[in-house]
C-alpha cells in the first residue's frame, strides 16, 4: 500500500465538483417531490379515513425500516419488470438519476409526513377555532394562522432530513449513476485503488462542506421565520 499523500485529497476536485450539478438535481428534485407525497400522506394520517390512515401509517412504516440501498435496488431492478409486466411499459432506458429521485422521494416522504403531521398536532387547536369565529374561512385561518406556525415548527426537522437526503443520494453511485460520489469512485478504479483514501478523503470534505453551507441556511431560516413568531410572543 502506498504511504498516505495528503496532495492527492484535493487534487481531484476540478473533476469532481462538476458532477455536483448531478448531486444537487438529485436532491431539490427528492425534496419537491417527497414534501408534496408527504403533505398527502400527512393529511390521511390527520384525517378521518380509517383505511386511508392505515395504509398512510403502514407506509410510513414500511419504508423507515427499508435500508436506503434496499429500496434503491427494488426500484431500480423491480420497477422496470413490473411496469413491462402489467402494462407493457418499458422504461429500461430512462435515465438512472429518474430511479434515484423515485427512491429518494419516497423515503423522504416517510420522513415528511411525520414531521408534518407532529408539527400540526403540536399548534393549539383553540387558535384555528378561534379564527373562524372571528370571520375567517377554514382555508384562511389555516394558510393565516396555523400553517406559519406549522412551518415554523418543522424547519428543523425539515432541514435535518434534507441534509441527511444529501448523504443518502451517495448510494446512487450502486446502480451506476454518476454524481460526485460515483465520480470518485471511477477515478478510483482508474488508478487501480491509488490513493483511495484520499481521494475518499476530499470526497468526504466536499460532503461536510455542502452539509455545513445546507445547516448554514436553514438556520438562517429559521432565524428569519422565528423573528414574527417571538414579535407576538412578546406582546
Amino acid at each position: 500500500m502506498k504511504e498516505f499523500d495528503a496532495s492527492f485529497i484535493f487534487r481531484y476536485w476540478p473533476q469532481i465538483l462538476p458532477y455536483l450539478g448531478a448531486t444537487f438535481s438529485v436532491v431539490i428534485a427528492s425534496v419537491i417531490f417527497g414534501l408534496i407525497f408527504g403533505f398527502l400522506l400527512a393529511a390521511a394520517k390527520l384525517g378521518k379515513n380509517k383505511p386511508a390512515r392505515a395504509l398512510a401509517y403502514g407506509y410510513t412504516t414500511i419504508l423507515r425500516c427499508t435500508p436506503s440501498v434496499v429500496l434503491l435496488f427494488v426500484v431500480y431492478y423491480g420497477l422496470p419488470e413490473l411496469l413491462m409486466e402489467w402494462f407493457g411499459v418499458d422504461i429500461n432506458d430512462i435515465h438512472k438519476g429518474i430511479f434515484v429521485i423515485v427512491t429518494l422521494s419516497l423515503l423522504f416522504a416517510a420522513t415528511m409526513s411525520e414531521v408534518m403531521r407532529s408539527a400540526y398536532e403540536s399548534i393549539d387547536k383553540g387558535q384555528y377555532e378561534a379564527a373562524v369565529c372571528v370571520g375567517l374561512t377554514p382555508v384562511q385561518a389555516f394558510r393565516r394562522i396555523v400553517l406559519p406556525q406549522c412551518f415554523y415548527v418543522a424547519l428543523p426537522n425539515f432541514g435535518n432530513s434534507v441534509i441527511a437526503l444529501t448523504k443518502e443520494g451517495a448510494l446512487a453511485f450502486t446502480i451506476g449513476f454518476i454524481d460526485i460520489t460515483g465520480k470518485a469512485n471511477l477515478i478510483v478504479s482508474l488508478n487501480m485503488g491509488a490513493h483511495s483514501r484520499e481521494i475518499y478523503l476530499g470526497l468526504a470534505i466536499m460532503y461536510w462542506l455542502i452539509s455545513f453551507t445546507l445547516e448554514s441556511i436553514l438556520k438562517k431560516m429559521e432565524k428569519w421565520v422565528g423573528k414574527g413568531r417571538r414579535a407576538v410572543n412578546s406582546y
